[in-house]
């Protein structure tokens, strides 16, 4: 690779006419902020607006509950596969470009799936989707963080984009709620068309480039171990209602993961440039903010999935009503959030982490109970309080998984923190549904999903307090000296001084 000119461990920009620059001005920093926002919120919201066309598509396509379950995961899992590899290309041929690919891929992807005949062509579509949108995560991010190198602009910035990724996720059932019940599930996935080539044309004018210094090798054996990982044990979760826990097929999809997974880290402890650098884990905040997004997510995932289903197929609601109860968790998650990322700025993440994992385990506790309320009114105060938690847990995970690193290392951080979400969502949705499930007794050996089932939303109090108890355990300083010691492995160390050669004598005095 051409030398840039630039120092070791900071990442080369350029601007949108390829120009080299030193830095962009404010202004022109919030406009590619406001793109990078403005395409990753439909990213996001495609990962639950789906969830109120369910019903309406079991109706349509005549799907069963697994099948709905894999057209909500199908998204997500592809997702989680490929945005380490999304974010090791953004590295290596520049964020810019790889983040226009995407957007292409995603409006492609969409226009199909509001196309689809059937389940199956639904499924396969919704991975079109995820294959365009895996590449607009790290690169966002990647790009936000070379954008903004102040340390409390970039926070402000990221909290910024971690709330807009969380209230997309918490808007979907909103907004799906209103084009399904006014023109048709289908419309669902109509409006990414428009909004992907707009962003498509301001982001070739206002987004700079960028892209490490070094770019690292592509990594095929870890991509595949990647994704053999995540789909068998998503497979053999939602599945096992059907087929059984205990059964061959269930237990042998289990054991496939277990020994992908432990393939996946033998293979990336030995490889120079890895795909998935296990190093980044000797960072306590950055392995707790990891696990903390993957329970935060799974409980949201989970918690949209059974409530859409519960409002529409036991309370009889239509998919707009459904949506509308959901609102007031939305509502409150888009106030918290940027109250979470000045809380990050001012405080650091505790603060917010402990909220979150206040409030998620008092939801989860209200929901166990949902089978015997009458009234609306306590759904709707779990409701609240869900959004309260979840609005606080978006802005810390993104900036602990992005601080404390070198910027040339922001693509791989990003992957890495936007990877978690996408296994939380995917696990969240077959954990819940498939604990919800129970076996059919009318011999066609299907398995339908209980949305008031207690033990769910036990699980989703379990995740709000293991949120808790490593928002204390990775913030405190211990932790903080294990971050700095893992960054230190990813900056490179200055080249010794060259030994001073000693001068020559003075020649003699003549006489």
């Amino acid at each position: 690779m051409a030398s840039t000119g630039q120092p070791p461990g900071v990442d080369v920009v350029r601007g949108a006419g390829d120009a080299v620059s030193g830095g962009l001005a404010a202004g022109r920093r919030r406009v590619v902020l406001a793109i990078c926002c403005t395409s990753v919120f439909v990213v996001a919201m495609d990962a639950t607006i789906l969830n109120v066309g369910l019903p309406s598509i079991r109706s349509d396509l005549h799907a069963t509950d697994s099948g709905l379950q894999w057209a909500v995961d199908a998204y997500s899992l592809v997702m989680a596969s490929l945005l380490l590899f999304s974010g090791s290309m953004g590295d290596r041929f520049g964020r810019r470009r790889v983040f226009r690919t995407g957007l292409a891929l995603f409006s492609i992807g969409s226009l199909l799936c509001s196309l689809a005949p059937g389940l199956g062509w639904l499924t396969a579509f919704r991975m079109v989707q995820a294959v365009g949108g895996s590449m607009l995560n790290p690169a966002a991010l990647a790009i936000i963080t070379n954008t903004f190198t102040d340390h409390r602009e970039r926070a402000r910035a990221i909290g910024l984009w971690g709330g807009i990724v969380g209230l997309s996720l918490a808007l979907g059932p909103v907004v799906g709620g209103l084009l399904v019940d006014t023109i048709g599930w289908r419309s669902i996935f109509w409006l990414n068309v428009p909004v992907g080539a707009l962003a498509l044309i301001l982001t070739g004018r206002y987004l700079p480039e960028s892209l490490a210094p070094r770019a690292r090798r592509f990594d095929p054996a870890g991509q595949v171990l990647v994704a053999v990982t995540f789909g068998t044990v998503t497979y053999a979760i939602i599945e096992a209602p059907k087929v059984g826990w205990a059964s061959p097929p269930t237990v042998a999809m289990f054991i496939a993961s277990a020994l992908a997974l432990a393939g996946l880290v033998a293979w990336e402890k030995r490889r120079p440039d890895a795909l998935l650098d296990v190093r980044f884990f000797r960072s306590a905040p950055f392995s707790g903010a990891t696990a903390i997004a993957i329970c935060a997510y799974a409980a949201m995932a989970g918690f949209l999935f059974l409530n859409t289903l519960y409002l529409q197929a036991v309370r009889g609601y239509s998919a707009l009503d459904a949506g509308l109860l959901t609102l007031p968790m939305a509502a409150v998650a888009t106030l918290t959030s940027p109250i979470s990322g000045r809380l990050v700025a001012s405080r650091g993440p505790r603060p917010a982490l402990i909220i979150a994992g206040i409030a998620i385990p008092a939801s989860g506790v209200i929901l166990s109970f949902l089978s015997g309320y009458e009234s609306l009114a306590p759904v709707i105060c779990a409701y609240v309080l869900f959004g309260v938690g979840f609005g606080m847990v978006s802005a810390p995970t993104t900036n602990i998984a992005v601080s404390g690193m070198p910027l040339a290392q922001a693509g791989v951080a990003g992957a890495i923190a936007g990877t978690s979400r996408q296994i939380g969502i995917a696990l969240g949705v077959a954990v819940f549904g498939s604990v919800a499930a129970h076996r059919v007794t009318d011999g066609s050996g299907t398995a339908a999903i209980d949305p008031t089932s207690a033990p769910p939303w036990w699980i989703m109090t379990g995740c709000g307090l293991t949120i808790a108890a490593l928002g204390v355990l990775t913030t405190g300083r211990w932790a903080r000296e294990t971050a700095t010691r893992t960054a230190a492995l990813f900056t490179p160390r200055p080249a010794p001084p060259e030994p001073e050669v000693p001068s020559p004598p003075p020649p003699a005095p003549s006489r």
